[in-house]
C-alpha cells in the first residue's frame, strides 16, 4: 500500500491496475475490477512548482509538454508521447539543453502548475455568496440558524460580494444595499418566474433602458453596477445591515393548519437565487448556499404534499415507482443544474431536520455543480455549526475552496474515456478519446466543475481498446502509454491557474502477465472503484442486484489470481497484494452505499454524494471503518473490525467517517461512573480515559463535513453505533462471546463464513 500512497503524494492519483492487461481481450477477461483512476484535481502539494508563464501544447493533439516527451535537443523539437507529432519550441526556450532543463521536463515534476497572469490578463474576481435561507422553523431552530450564519458573515473575506434571500410561503428577496430601511421584494412560492421577470420586478430597469434578451439571458453587460450592488454587496460594507436583517429575522408569519406541512417553496427560491446570480455575475466564482430544514411542500421541486396524511417517499415507494411528486422535482432541479453549469455556479445545500428536505430530488444539482452537502438534525447540532465554520476557516483547516474548473483527459490512442463518477458535468467535447460504453458523466473528454476543493476526487473510467498482434506478444518498444490530465480552475487568490498532472503505466501480456498484474494491483484503490460503481449501478439500473454483482466480481477475481489446487478449498490462497481485498467486499456488502434498509433516500443520497468526491483513504474508512483499542494492558493499537475486540476493560475508537464513536467497554464505564478518574491515585485510569477523546478531536477537526461525535457504554442505547459495523463472529444463534464480551443480534453470515463460501466458488 505504501508505494501506492506515494504515488497518490507525488500526483494525486490512485489506481486498482499500475500494470494494465495488454489486449482488450485480456482487460474483459483479467479486471473485473474496471480499469480506473481516482484523482484529486487540485490537492495540496507543498513543493509542486508553480510557473509564471503559458504551457507548450502540442500542436496536434493539445497536450502539454512533459517529463515523458522526447527532446531533441540540438533541433530545439519535442515530440508528444501521445500522437508522436513533433513540435518546435519557442524562442523562449532557446537555452534549454540536457543540463539546462525547464521545470516541465524534470522527471520528478509530473504534476505541474501554471499561473500565467500576462497571458490571460483576467483581473481577480471576488467570490460571490448568496445565503438561501428557509424560515418555515421553529423558534428554536431559527435561533440556532440565524447565530450560526451571523459568525460565518463574520468570517467571510472582507472583498466577497453576499446577497440574502429567506423563503416559506413566500420568496423574499433582501436589498442590502438599502440600509437606512430593510427592503424586500416578495414573490409567490408557488408560481414560476423567468430571469427577465425577476429583473424587472426587481427594478433593475428604472434608471437604465431594458436591454435586448440576449444581454439578459447571458450577461451582466446591460445591468449596471449600481442596480446590482443594491441586492450583492461585498461583506465589508453590508455587515452590519446583513447582520441586523439576520437578527430580526423571524419564523415564517404564515399560519399552519394541525393536519398539514408548513408551505415550504425550496424550489422557487433557488430558482429566483440562480437567476438573479446568473443576470449579475456569470462565469464568476458564485455560490448559492440554501439552509433547508424541513420538505418542499411548494413549487416544481416539491418533494411532498402539504397535507399531512401523505407520507414523505421511502425507498419502497421510490422501488414501487409510486411516489407522486419525484419525477417532476428531478427533472426540475436537473433544469436547475443546466442552468447553473452554464453560469458557472455552485449550490451547496445544508440540511438540518428530524425529516427528509429533498436531497434525494437535489442530488444532481448539487453534484454537477460540485457543491457541498452537510446532513444534521438541527442547526444547533455540532455537525452543521461547525462544519459552516469549516467553509469559512483559513489556516490549516481551510477546504481550499476553488471555483470555474474544466477538467480535460488526454491518453494514449489504445485507451478510450467511458466517463467519472463524482461531481462535475459533461461539457460534450466528444472526439476519438471517447468510448461507446458510458459510465458516468460520459462521452465527452472534457468535464465542467463549478466548484471544487483541495480534497475534491473524481473517478475516471477507463476501456482498453487495444488489439493482440498476430503473434500474441505485445512490441518491447511500446509498452508504456500516457494519462494527462489537465485542470483549468479560479485559485482561491481570484486568478486562474492550469494543473497538469502527466502519469506511464505500463503494459503486459502473455506468460506472466498475472503475476505483474497482481504486482500493480492497489486494493484500497480497487474498493474505492468498487463503491462508487456499485453506488452509481443502484441509481442507473433498475433491475440491478448490487449483492450478486459485487459476489460475482470478488468470485472471479479470486479464481483469476488466487493459487488453488482444483477442488481443494483449504488449499486456497491470495496473494498479500490481494488478501485484503475480499474484506473490503464484505464490508462493501453491508455498508450504508448498498443496504438501503434503514435508511431514507435522503441518507443514502448523502452518503454516496461524500463517497463520489471523496479521496481513496477516506473511501476506505467509509467502506470499511478503522477500529483502535486502549487499554492498560497496551499502548492505543488497531484492532479488528470483529465483536470480538470488545472487552469489558477496553475502550474503542470507531472512525466510520460519518460518525466516530468512542465506546467504554462495561468495567471501564462502571470505573467512570465510580468516578474514579478523578482520584489522584488513578492519574493512569484519567489517562486512558482522555486519550481516545485526544484522538477523535483531531479526526473531527480535519474533516469535512464535520463526522458526529457518539460517547457511548457498553449494552447503552448507543452502542448500536459500533455494533451495526462490526464482523457478527459472536452472534445470538452461534457460540457464546468471551467473557465481557458482547454478541450481535443479527441473520447476517460473518466474515468467516463469507470467506468459507468465497473459496469453495473460486476453486470451482
Amino acid at each position: 500500500m505504501a508505494e501506492f500512497m506515494n504515488l497518490e503524494a507525488q500526483d494525486g492519483v490512485r489506481m486498482p491496475w499500475n500494470v494494465m492487461p495488454g489486449t482488450k481481450q485480456e482487460a474483459s477477461t483479467s479486471c473485473v475490477v474496471p480499469v480506473a483512476a481516482i484523482y484529486t484535481p487540485i490537492k495540496s502539494f507543498p513543493n509542486m512548482p508553480l510557473l509564471p508563464y503559458t504551457p507548450l501544447r502540442c500542436r496536434t493533439c493539445r497536450s502539454i509538454l512533459n517529463p515523458f516527451s522526447i527532446v531533441d535537443f540540438a533541433a530545439k523539437i519535442w515530440t508528444c508521447p501521445f500522437c508522436f507529432q513533433r513540435n518546435h519550441f519557442p524562442h523562449n526556450y532557446d537555452s534549454i539543453s540536457d543540463e539546462n532543463l525547464p521545470a516541465e521536463l524534470f522527471p520528478d515534476y509530473t504534476t505541474i502548475e501554471y499561473d500565467d497572469r500576462s497571458a490571460t490578463g483576467s483581473p481577480t474576481s471576488p467570490p460571490v455568496f448568496m445565503f438561501v435561507v428557509d424560515t418555515c422553523i421553529i423558534e428554536e431552530e431559527m435561533a440556532y440558524l440565524k447565530s450560526s450564519l451571523s459568525q460565518a458573515v463574520d468570517l467571510l473575506p472582507d472583498h466577497s460580494l453576499v446577497g440574502l434571500i429567506t423563503f416559506g410561503t413566500f420568496v423574499h428577496v433582501h436589498e442590502l444595499g438599502f440600509g437606512e430601511i430593510p427592503k424586500t421584494y416578495i414573490f409567490k412560492g408557488s408560481k414560476d418566474i423567468s430571469k427577465e421577470q425577476l429583473l424587472e420586478q426587481l427594478s433593475f430597469f428604472l434608471k437604465k433602458p431594458k436591454p435586448s434578451v440576449g444581454v439578459i439571458a447571458g450577461a451582466r453587460d446591460g445591468l449596471s453596477t449600481d442596480a446590482i450592488s443594491r441586492f450583492l454587496l461585498p461583506a465589508s460594507e453590508c455587515q452590519f445591515v446583513l447582520n441586523s436583517v439576520l437578527e430580526e429575522l423571524q419564523k415564517d408569519p404564515w399560519p399552519v393548519p394541525a393536519d398539514q406541512r408548513a408551505p415550504r417553496c425550496t424550489s422557487t427560491a433557488l430558482g429566483i437565487a440562480a437567476s438573479l446570480l446568473g443576470a449579475c455575475f456569470p462565469g464568476t466564482g458564485a455560490r448559492i448556499m440554501a439552509f433547508v430544514g424541513g420538505p418542499s411542500t411548494e413549487g416544481q421541486g416539491a418533494i411532498v404534499s402539504k397535507n399531512l396524511s401523505e407520507p414523505i417517499r421511502s425507498h419502497k415507494d421510490l422501488d414501487k415507482d409510486s411516489a407522486p411528486h419525484f419525477h417532476k422535482a428531478v427533472k426540475f432541479y436537473e433544469g436547475l443544474s443546466k442552468q447553473l453549469v452554464n453560469q458557472g455556479h455552485v449550490l451547496d445545500l445544508f440540511a438540518c431536520a428530524l425529516d427528509q428536505v429533498g436531497i434525494a430530488e437535489l442530488k444532481g444539482a448539487v453534484e454537477k455543480t460540485g457543491g457541498l452537502v452537510v446532513l444534521a438534525e438541527s442547526f444547533g447540532h455540532s455537525v452543521f455549526k461547525d462544519s459552516l465554520k469549516r467553509v469559512f476557516q483559513l489556516g490549516d483547516q481551510d477546504l481550499g475552496l476553488a471555483a470555474n474548473g474544466i477538467f480535460e483527459i488526454n491518453c494514449s490512442k489504445d485507451v478510450k474515456v467511458q466517463g467519472v463518477i463524482g461531481p462535475c458535468a459533461s461539457m460534450e467535447k466528444k472526439g476519438p478519446l471517447c468510448s461507446d460504453t458510458v459510465v458516468g458523466q460520459g462521452g465527452t473528454s472534457a468535464w465542467k466543475m463549478c466548484g471544487l476543493d483541495k480534497d475534491t476526487s473524481l473517478c475516471l473510467m477507463f476501456e482498453i481498446v487495444r488489439k493482440e498482434n498476430p503473434d500474441g506478444m505485445v512490441p518491447s518498444n511500446s509498452n508504456q502509454f500516457y494519462f494527462q490530465f489537465i485542470t483549468y480552475y479560479q485559485h482561491q487568490s481570484g486568478q486562474m491557474r492550469l494543473r497538469v498532472t502527466t502519469l506511464s503505466r505500463r503494459w503486459v501480456a502473455g506468460q506472466g502477465s498475472v503475476q505483474e498484474l497482481i504486482s500493480g494491483f492497489d486494493q484500497e484503490a480497487a474498493a474505492a472503484v468498487m463503491a462508487r460503481l456499485v453506488s452509481f449501478k443502484m441509481e442507473t439500473e433498475a433491475e440491478f442486484d448490487p449483492i450478486r454483482w459485487l459476489d460475482k466480481a470478488l468470485i472471479h477475481l479470486c479464481s483469476r489470481f488466487g493459487d488453488y489446487q482444483k477442488d481443494s478449498p483449504s488449499s486456497f490462497s491470495l496473494s498479500p497484494r490481494l488478501s485484503i481485498f475480499p474484506q473490503f467486499i464484505f464490508h462493501l456488502r453491508r455498508s450504508q452505499f448498498v443496504q438501503v434498509f434503514n435508511n431514507s433516500p435522503d441518507e443514502t443520497a448523502y452518503f454516496r454524494m461524500i463517497l463520489n468526491r471523496e479521496n481513496v483513504a477516506n473511501s476506505v474508512v467509509m467502506i470499511q471503518p478503522s477500529l483502535i483499542s486502549y487499554s492498560f494492558h497496551s499502548t492505543p493499537e488497531p484492532a479488528l473490525l470483529d465483536v470480538a475486540a470488545i472487552a469489558a476493560d477496553r475502550i474503542l475508537l470507531l472512525d466510520s467517517y460519518f460518525t466516530v464513536v468512542i465506546f467504554h467497554g462495561s468495567t471501564i464505564a462502571q470505573w467512570r461512573k465510580a468516578g474514579y478518574h478523578t482520584m489522584p491515585e488513578h492519574q493512569a485510569f484519567a489517562q486512558l480515559l482522555e486519550a481516545p477523546h485526544v484522538d477523535a478531536d483531531a479526526i473531527v477537526k480535519e474533516r469535512f463535513p464535520v463526522p458526529r461525535l457518539v460517547v457511548c457504554d457498553q449494552y447503552g442505547s448507543q452502542a448500536r453505533f459500533l455494533l451495526a459495523k462490526l464482523n457478527p463472529s459472536a452472534t445470538y444463534n452461534n457460540d457464546a462471546p468471551l467473557p465481557g464480551g458482547d454478541v450481535i443480534f443479527t441473520d447476517d453470515v460473518s466474515f468467516e463464513v463469507f470467506l468459507d463460501h468465497l473459496q469453495r466458488l473460486a476453486i470451482q
